[in-house]
């Protein structure tokens, strides 16, 4: 491998404000949702929707995406852990081997999905007082700039990772490779940020840099893929009629989206799940597949589908 041609991905934490750090993943959510209640905004106001009810929507969103993200990780990719070990299903803690920190890790976007079209039904009823398609067809708009966030933020902790591959797009993730603890045994640098620095750059540890394989970034594909989704269903939106055809607009989400996912995943390492028992396809694709099946249906069906469904 020539190492020479690769970038070596080392990222800091976040932004260290010395009484407080901010988290480049967190930041990314933070960026997410902001700019999904902006754009909610301007949709309520030109729909003459009362702007009061943005409160609840970003309430319920936010729950409904973090809840659903992380219970689609633990049904979809790692039950068979998960299920005896119930408590950090909720608590951001690990309990075996030792008691340890850990965060929520494992979120995913099917269960996010699922989660907010459930939340969507119970606020379109209880407080829009709207057809469900009618906030379906929008909040896709503030949810397909936010996915681009969500994958940077995953690009930022070196997550969701492509498989090794020798093209120029390959980055070579040092975090990935070696977890803080390796990093610190193998160069004998007591401070991990230190560590993987010499890692990077000192010529003493270039044996230890060989060691890392350059993988494709797939949370860059799938961000930059992300923008046009962004950007088509934001121009359909306010430039033409197409709004009006109910349920088109979350069609046309749901298989842009996940068309992106599916071709994505073929070069993205392997997530875990029920693939083994499938074959052919990783998990995420096989979740993706109904998304794209029921997003050609609301297309097809947008003429034809009642106002108030």
């Amino acid at each position: 491998m020539n190492t020479a041609l690769h970038m070596v991905w080392n990222p800091s934490e976040g932004i260290d404000l010395g009484f407080f750090m901010i988290r480049y993943y967190s930041l990314m959510f933070v960026i997410a949702f902001g700019l999904g209640w902006y754009i909610m905004k301007q949709i309520f106001v030109r729909e003459g929707e009362s702007v009061e009810k943005l409160d609840s929507l970003f309430i319920w969103s936010v729950l409904a995406t973090l809840i659903g993200a992380r219970l689609g990780h633990v049904f979809f990719y790692d039950w068979e852990y998960f299920r005896n070990n119930i408590a950090e299903i909720f608590l951001p803690f690990r309990f075996s081997p030792k008691f340890e920190f850990t965060g929520y890790q494992g979120l995913a976007s099917h269960g996010a999905a699922i989660s907010v079209i459930v939340a969507m039904y119970y606020f379109s009823k209880k407080i829009l007082k709207r057809p469900l398609l009618w906030i379906l067809d929008r909040i896709v708009i503030p949810v397909s700039s936010g996915a681009v966030f969500v994958r940077l933020g995953n690009f930022f902790n070196s997550e969701i990772i492509g498989k090794q591959t020798d093209s120029v797009f390959g980055i070579r993730f040092l975090h990935d490779q070696f977890n803080p603890s390796e990093a610190v045994n193998a160069t004998q640098i007591p401070n991990p940020k230190a560590a993987y620095s010499a890692i990077a750059n000192d010529p003493k540890f270039f044996s230890l840099l060989e060691q890392v394989p350059a993988k494709h970034p797939t949370q860059l594909y799938e961000a930059f893929c992300y923008i046009f989704v962004f950007a088509l269903l934001f121009f359909l939106y306010w430039k033409t009629n197409i709004r009006q055809k109910s349920g088109f607009l979350f069609g046309l989400f749901l298989v842009l989206l996940f068309v992106v996912r599916f071709i994505v995943e073929f070069v993205k390492e392997s997530q875990g799940g029920f693939e083994n028992e499938l074959g052919i396809f990783s998990t995420g694709q096989w979740l993706s597949i109904p998304f794209i099946i029921v997003g050609i249906y609301f297309m097809i069906r947008a003429n034809n589908i009642p106002r108030d469904l």
